[in-house]
C-alpha cells in the first residue's frame, strides 16, 4: 500500500515532540509538509524533523495538490475553522480532540465532510493502543461480568500563563485537554451514551481555565466517575468495575512508546491485588498506530469505526460537565 502524504498546520510544539515523529515511524504515514505564518520557523522545523516542504502560510499547504491528508494540531479554538477550511480544499483531515468547543460547533463539520466527500477524524490516539482494544474486549466478553463501574483520575502540574492549556479563551483547562479522556473512553467501554452528568469544577482565579474537576457520568449499564487537574502531581489511571471482577489501566492515557504497557485483569478474590493476573503488552507508540489507521482507511475507504457523530455525542457529554457545575445539579446529556 502506497503511504499517504500528511501536511502539518503549524509547528505546535505538541506534533513536534510527540505525534509527528511517532506518525514518521509509521509505514503508512509520509509527513511530506509543514506550515506556520513565519515562514523562518516552519522551515527551521522542517530542516530538524526531514520534512520536504515548509510554507509560510496555512493556505499554501491546503493549496498543495499531493498533500492527501491535513493534521490539524492547532490550539482548541481553531480546530473546526481549520478542519472546515481543509475539508473545502479536498483533504481528508485527523484533528487533534477536542475536535470542537461544544457539541454544536462539532455539528457544523457533518454538512462539510459529506459535501466534500473526505474523511474528518478526531485524534483520540488511546483507542488505538492495544491496553484498550484488550479492556474492551475483555468487557465484552464478560471476563469481569457485568461493568457496573468505571472510575478514572488525569492530572498533571503546569502553571505556566503562556502555555495555551492555561488560556481560556483559545479553549485552555483541564477538562478539554485531558477531562475529555475518561469521558471518550467510558463510552468506547460501555459501548452506550450516559444519560446524565453532574460535576463539581473549580477554576483559576487568574486564568479562568478549570484546574480541578470531579464529573459523574449516569450510563444505562451504570456510572462512570473521574477527576482531572491541571495544577496537582502528574498522575493517571483508569479501573473498569464489574460484578465478578475488574480491570486496571496503569498509564491509560499516556502510554509510553519506549516500554511495555500493563493492565491487571482481577477477579477479587484476594485484597490488595493478590489475585490480579498481569496482561504485558509489546512496545508500540499509539500515534504511530493511529497515524497508520487513518492512512490506511485513507486508502481502503473503509468506514471509520468513530465518525465525526461519535465525536458529537463526546462533545454532548462535555457540555453537560460544565452545565452541570453553573447549575449546581444533574443535567441531560
Amino acid at each position: 500500500m502506497e503511504p499517504v502524504n500528511w501536511g502539518v498546520l503549524s509547528t505546535s510544539n505538541f506534533a513536534q515532540e510527540r505525534s509527528l515523529p511517532a506518525m514518521q515511524q509509521g509505514r503508512l504515514s509520509r509527513i511530506a509538509a509543514i506550515c506556520s505564518r513565519d515562514l523562518g520557523a516552519a522551515k527551521a522545523v522542517a530542516e530538524r524533523m526531514g520534512i520536504p516542504k515548509a510554507y509560510g502560510s496555512y493556505e499554501e499547504l491546503l493549496a498543495d495538490p499531493e498533500i492527501e491528508v491535513i493534521y490539524n494540531p492547532l490550539p482548541n479554538h481553531l480546530h473546526v475553522p481549520w478542519t472546515i477550511k481543509a475539508a473545502e480544499a479536498g483533504k481528508h483531515v485527523l484533528c487533534e480532540k477536542p475536535i470542537a468547543l461544544t457539541a454544536a460547533e462539532a455539528e457544523t463539520l457533518i454538512p462539510v465532510r459529506d459535501r466534500a466527500g473526505v474523511r474528518i477524524e478526531e485524534a483520540f490516539m488511546v483507542r488505538h493502543h492495544p491496553h484498550w482494544l484488550k479492556a474492551r474486549e475483555l468487557v465484552r466478553q464478560g471476563r469481569i461480568g457485568e461493568p457496573r463501574a468505571i472510575q478514572g483520575f488525569f492530572s498533571y502540574r503546569n502553571l505556566d500563563p503562556q502555555n495555551i492549556r492555561n488560556i481560556a479563551e483559545v479553549g485552555g483547562g483541564g477538562i478539554y485537554d485531558i477531562g475529555c479522556y475518561p469521558i471518550v473512553t467510558a463510552r468506547y467501554l460501555f459501548g452506550s451514551e450516559p444519560t446524565r452528568a453532574v460535576s463539581l469544577i473549580e477554576r483559576d482565579p487568574t486564568s479562568g481555565t478549570d484546574r480541578l474537576a470531579t464529573a459523574i457520568l449516569d450510563f444505562p449499564e451504570g456510572q462512570a466517575s473521574f477527576v482531572c487537574a491541571t495544577q496537582l502531581v502528574k498522575y493517571q489511571r483508569m479501573q473498569i468495575f464489574g460484578t465478578e471482577g475488574r480491570i486496571e489501566i496503569l498509564i491509560p492515557f499516556n502510554a509510553p512508546p519506549d516500554e511495555p504497557c500493563r493492565i491487571f485483569v482481577d477477579d477479587g478474590s484476594q485484597l490488595g491485588d493478590a489475585s490480579a493476573d498481569e496482561i504485558v503488552f509489546d512496545v508500540v507508540n499509539q500515534y504511530t498506530l493511529q497515524g497508520d489507521a487513518f492512512s490506511a482507511a485513507v486508502r481502503t475507504g473503509t468506514p471509520p469505526e468513530f465518525p465525526l457523530e461519535d465525536s458529537v455525542r463526546n462533545m454532548r457529554v462535555i457540555d453537560a460537565v460544565f452545565r452541570s457545575a453553573q447549575s449546581g445539579g444533574w443535567e441531560p446529556v
